[in-house]
């Protein structure tokens, strides 16, 4: 490699750089006799983790993540980056990155941060998904992830409230936090996710009409959706005064009453907690728990259907496709619709 250089000065400098590039790649992970099968195997992983949270924060601000997956992405990241940072020898090129590297990963997850079985499966499907931005990006040819599997699963915590319950949660809030009654019923009557709920405007409520509309924006299918308010949500809507502030303002701000700044669904969230337990009610109900309530109770009093598509979800036999804004359908059935709340 050396020969078209004259011995002496320039020849020994050509000599040195070669040597110094070499041993900055070795005290950076890089083995010679690894198998690096794509023209970026032997990069960084600290540099591609930079670049691929700048790419997360990018797709955010062109609206491609919503903000709650942003915000989970984020997070898991830092914990892969402490993890790594936290070994004796630490992975330091992409080609280190392969099974055993996630495995361990996934198992420090589950014995040292006594995550759940799901809370790991959830790594599991992030860690995938980084994977294959990995190999789109050739930092690694294939997806390790795919030869781990996931783990079995209990059933879920959370239970639908009994109708009992929910009777004594409808009279504890009357008497106690009417703002908060009525975000009780919002989920409970128009099983609206919470993060959607947290971004509902008063212009999204058609008192006429007895309807609130979901925008694509916010919604977690990416489709518009109209939802049938029944008559004693307005009523209690009425009597707070919803409709006295500006059209703008969030449904839910400070106290659970119309606002400029709309708050976050742990908001919802951390207020149930603190109704739970004032009311002794058990762990397994939680504020989510209030849409499995309603869309039992809409599915006992009115038929499955109606209630399938108060909570838009999709079947089989559903084209999935939604008219825009107002020329949908409601279901003025549930209009009188009372339920146990």
């Amino acid at each position: 490699m050396l020969d078209r250089y004259k011995p002496g000065r320039e020849r020994d400098y050509a000599a040195n750089r070669i040597i110094a590039n070499i041993y900055n790649k070795v005290s950076h992970g890089w083995n010679v006799w690894a198998p690096t099968n794509t023209a970026r195997s032997d990069t960084a992983v600290k540099d591609v983790l930079e670049r691929y949270r700048a790419y997360i924060n990018n797709v955010r601000a062109k609206g491609v993540l919503k903000i709650k997956t942003f915000h989970d992405y984020s997070s898991r990241l830092r914990i892969l980056e402490e993890y790594i940072r936290e070994q004796v020898q630490p992975v330091r090129m992409c080609y280190q990155l392969d099974q055993s590297f996630w495995t361990d990963f996934l198992d420090y997850l589950l014995i040292d941060r006594d995550l759940s079985a799901k809370s790991r499966n959830n790594y599991r499907t992030w860690s995938s998904t980084l994977c294959s931005w990995m190999v789109e990006k050739r930092y690694l040819l294939e997806n390790p992830i795919q030869y781990i599997h996931q783990l079995p699963e209990h059933d879920k915590l959370r239970q639908p409230l009994e109708p009992a319950d929910l009777k004594k949660l409808s009279c504890w809030l009357s008497e106690h936090n009417k703002p908060f009654l009525l975000a009780v019923m919002m989920e409970y009557f128009t099983a609206i996710r919470p993060t959607e709920l947290s971004f509902i405007r008063l212009r999204d409520i058609n008192v006429s009409e007895g309807s609130v509309f979901v925008s694509s924006q916010i919604s977690k299918n990416r489709r518009d959706g109209k939802i049938k308010l029944p008559n004693k949500v307005i009523k209690l809507m009425i009597e707070l005064h919803i409709f006295d502030r500006p059209n703008h303002f969030y449904l839910f701000g400070k106290g659970f009453l119309p606002a400029g700044i709309r708050q976050e669904s742990r908001y919802f969230t951390a207020e149930f907690n603190k109704v739970r337990e004032a009311l002794h009610f058990p762990s397994c109900y939680k504020f989510y728990s209030l849409k499995d309530s309603g869309l039992r109770d809409i599915s006992n009093a009115v038929g499955v259907e109606v209630a399938q598509k108060q909570a838009r979800h999709s079947s089989i036999q559903t084209t999935n496709l939604y008219l825009k804004g107002h020329g949908m359908k409601v279901y003025d059935v549930l209009a009188d619709f009372e339920g146990y709340l």
